[in-house]
């Protein structure tokens, strides 16, 4: 045994947690041990406690006058040296380390400081492919961080941090080394970017989606198929609230739809016997939104009996009807109007008894609305009046989570605020119940786990949300694990997300944060009782992060390594003075054009170049 690394003694056993009486000859600040140098009795270093053939293994909670137990606050002098140490996990020669606590250390039981070997030892070893490297230890530049893939992925994690604090570049760090295709060539990892940021960090490992995107190596138009919504998903998007009568007309009339879709092109999987009103199946919505248009707007020439050839379609001089309609270009037909005036010929109303003339209005103005056709006009995902496509779910889905590209981003920078929360619970539910019934296929997520990404979660996975998304992810979070798909929460504001969703994350990665609240939401998720190392939040420097959870062996401060320039995400500070002075306000004024500005901002791509 080295005395150079001894520290103290346990003078305290409570539970997991012990005080340490430190040595006389015990020195403060650096200490070098075989060439290397150690910080001692820092808050958020480790210890180690000798017993025989087993080490327990501790962190640092508390130094100083504050560590004095109880009964020894007074007559103990202002100057001696405590600390308490948190019992974390222990290890034995013959085999590595675990967490938890199988014995206790006793009175006398001598506490020693931990050295890079014990570290290497404690962490894991950098060449295991189990093992991803996201930096290095804050406390030992020589030791790498080590997370722990699987425990990372399928127990969930969560990225915290205040703004400015290197939150996009961690995430860009960690996509980077779990995408690594020597490594990893089948990995799947789905990033729901709602600023459309992480585009450059990963371009040479991914394919992106984005709305009004044109088909490259590395790109594609985001299309999301509204027949493979749940009945309650596509009523929120298309009708908004609907009263239980009207909400039974329309589940009865896309039940039909599809079951005629089906009597016409056949879909493997499901037979007229098992269709529900959820089950994707192609229809077609404009169809759908013409057949309720015509039901309550048209004026017809007899009181009773009312079909489409007693409709009164307005003419025009010439005794032709002036518009038919066109259901796929969602234009309505246009009826006189209703008269009973004597003399006249007899325009009766309609006779159907609907009461949503507001909400189907609303999907007309929808299916018209260019911003929405990447959900009611798909693509080849676009069914024809019939419900025939040119491709099926399929295509969309190896897209998505099996293609070449090991990262997908679906951008959703482009989708209108108004539905972005009901679109993120589609987007994830889609997914999920492709992998959780194939999950006993080679595609499926037991076989090939999913890491979904959500960035700037607490925009949509508020704390009293109960939309669609905060139900989709409550349902990965909470039943994800069995079935191969893991979250990866990302956000600058903790405080403000579900607290089941934050205490399902097995991993809590957390940069800065200096609001208490935040704080204070993140210590209440870790299971560990680190709150002398979660203080340190506030004062951590850009980029280093205190990582705890499964995915790590022992909490750890750790600097993370940031991806190389020119791979990092769209999310950089921009420098009012700028020292080279080719940006900022320091530069010399130039009498700029703003035409170009005005293009891109219309076209919505900041990558567009402008004609001039």
């Amino acid at each position: 045994m080295n005395d150079a690394t001894l520290l103290g003694t346990v003078q305290d056993v409570s539970g997991s947690t012990i005080s340490v009486s430190l040595e006389a000859q015990t020195v403060s600040g650096l200490a070098f041990i075989d060439g290397h140098g150690y910080r001692l009795g820092q808050v958020g270093s480790f210890v180690r406690v000798p017993m025989g053939y087993l080490d327990l293994f501790g962190i640092v909670s508390k130094v100083g006058a504050g560590a004095v137990p109880t009964r020894l606050e007074e007559s103990a002098p202002h100057g001696f040296r405590w600390m308490t140490v948190q019992l974390i996990g222990e290890g034995q020669r013959s085999r590595e380390f675990q967490r938890g606590i199988s014995q206790y250390p006793t009175v006398g039981d001598q506490v020693h400081l931990v050295t890079d070997a014990d570290l290497e030892r404690i962490y894991g070893r950098a060449d295991l492919p189990q093992f991803v490297t996201v930096g290095f230890l804050a406390s030992a530049e020589s030791v790498p961080a080590l997370i722990d893939l699987n425990k990372l992925v399928t127990r969930h994690c969560a990225i915290v941090g205040a703004t400015g604090t290197g939150k996009s570049t961690t995430v860009a760090s960690l996509l980077r080394s779990l995408s690594e295709p020597s490594r990893y060539p089948s990995a799947r990892i789905l990033v729901v970017d709602i600023h459309g940021e992480y585009s450059p960090a990963v371009k040479d490992r991914a394919m992106i989606f984005r709305i009004g995107a044109s088909a490259t190596d590395n790109q594609r138009p985001l299309c999301i198929p509204y027949w493979a919504l749940t009945f309650d998903e596509l009523v929120s998007v298309a009708f908004g609230a609907l009263d239980d009568a009207s909400r039974a007309a329309v589940l009865e009339q896309i039940t039909e739809l599809k079951q005629d879709a089906i009597k016409a092109v056949p879909c493997a999987g499901v037979t007229e016997d098992t269709l529900t009103v959820d089950t994707p199946v192609p229809f077609s919505i404009h169809e759908l939104w013409f057949h309720f248009y015509k039901k309550m707007h048209a004026t017809h020439t007899v009181a009773g009996g009312q079909t489409e050839d007693t409709e009164a379609l307005l003419e025009d001089a010439g005794g032709q009807p002036v518009q038919r309609g066109d259901a796929m270009r969602a234009i309505p037909p246009r009826y006189k109007p209703h008269s009973q005036a004597a003399g006249a010929p007899k325009i009766f109303l309609s006779s159907a008894n609907y009461n949503f003339k507001r909400q189907l209005d609303h999907l007309g103005s929808r299916l018209r609305d260019p911003r929405f056709d990447f959900l009611f006009t798909p693509g080849e995902w676009q069914p024809d009046l019939n419900g025939a496509v040119m491709q099926d779910l399929d295509l969309l889905l190896k897209e998505w989570v099996g293609g070449p590209h090991t990262v997908s981003i679906l951008d959703l920078s482009g989708v209108p605020v108004s539905v972005l929360n009901s679109l993120v619970g589609a987007l994830l539910r889609i997914v999920y119940d492709a992998l959780f019934w194939a999950r006993n296929t080679s595609e499926g997520g037991r076989e090939r786990p999913l890491l979904v990404v959500l960035e700037e979660a607490h925009a949509y996975l508020g704390r009293d949300d109960s939309g669609p998304a905060a139900v989709a992810v409550k349902r990965i979070v909470k039943e994800g694990r069995k079935y191969g798909v893991g979250a990866m929460v990302v956000s600058q504001r903790p405080a403000e997300i579900d607290p089941t969703i934050l205490s399902q994350c097995g991993t809590m990665i957390s940069l800065r944060l200096s609001n208490t609240a935040d704080r204070a939401h993140v210590m209440g998720a870790v299971t560990d009782n680190l709150e002398g190392l979660l203080s340190m939040l506030p004062v951590l420097r850009t980029g280093e992060a205190i990582i705890v959870g499964e995915a790590v062996h022992l909490p750890v401060r750790t600097l993370i390594s940031a991806p190389p320039p020119g791979m990092r995400p769209d999310s950089i500070d921009p420098l009012v003075f700028n020292p080279k002075a080719d940006s900022g306000w320091n530069r010399k004024f130039v009498d700029a054009d703003y035409k170009g500005v005005v293009e891109i901002w219309r076209k919505q791509d900041p990558n567009h170049k402008p004609e001039n």
